[in-house]
């Protein structure tokens, strides 16, 4: 894991979603359908299904699926889900924000209070962790799209807030609102991205050392073993030697 970017060591990391393809399709699916439900099912028109379908691209999702989930909300047969922010702590005082998309709130708080308790964290109330991160867009884009003059360069011009590039790729971060006009404006000069949504960025993070490490990602890799959740964002900080000695 050594020369893993900023973003992907605070966010969940990549390689357990890798394993797990099948799943992961799953939480595609569910938010595309839930994005072509809430708006228009044509992705110009509809800001939140045009980034679900980008991430789901970015996972090699077959363009089949893509559609099906599509149809499935317009055929008026889908589930109805609701989207579900849990915030609580993790090993070595780590803030976590849990995001999902549940047809069931109790199954949903069961299984996300059982998975944080047993790798050494806890459930905090609606707003206990949420403070202490900026709600912002993130843009994602491989390294491939361009060396790191040209993208800072390209999202100054689309009205981006920063830029932060690595080995891995780059990540440009915007306000809240700006996410869609700023993603757009990219296209015609870095193509298109990875993954554009809106995400929790901490306003500082924490040190986290070996043995609380190890439980951190056994707390995340829970987690995300969950169909009902779909991205765990969390403040920590991980050195380089300890990434490459957990593997």
């Amino acid at each position: 894991m050594a020369g893993h970017s900023k973003f992907k060591n605070i966010m969940h990391r990549k390689g357990a979603q890798d394993k797990k393809r099948s799943a992961l399709f799953s939480k595609l699916s569910r938010e595309i359908t839930v994005a072509a439900k809430m708006g228009l099912p044509d992705p110009d028109m509809n800001a939140r299904l045009r980034s679900a379908i980008i991430a789901a691209r970015a996972q090699s999702m077959p363009n089949d699926n893509i559609q099906r989930a599509i149809n499935k909300a317009a055929g008026g047969d889908s589930d109805n889900y609701e989207e579900v922010r849990y915030e609580g702590f993790g090993p070595g005082g780590v803030s976590l924000i849990i995001e999902s998309l549940t047809d069931n709130r109790n199954r949903t708080a069961t299984n996300v209070r059982t998975a944080v308790s047993k790798n050494g964290g806890n459930l905090g109330t609606a707003g206990s962790v949420s403070h202490s991160f900026d709600r912002m867009g993130l843009i994602t884009y491989p390294a491939k799209a361009g060396d790191p003059d040209k993208v800072f360069e390209a999202a100054l011009e689309a009205g981006a807030e920063d830029v932060t590039s690595s080995d891995d790729g780059h990540e440009i971060w915007t306000a809240q609102g700006d996410l869609h006009e700023v993603a757009r404006a990219l296209e015609p000069v870095l193509g298109e991205a990875e993954g554009a949504k809106l995400a929790w960025r901490p306003q500082t993070t924490v040190a986290v050392g070996e043995g609380d490490a190890a439980t951190l990602f056994k707390l995340i890799d829970a987690l995300d073993d969950d169909d009902d959740v779909q991205t765990v964002w969390a403040n920590y900080d991980i050195s380089d030697d300890v990434m490459e000695r957990l593997g």
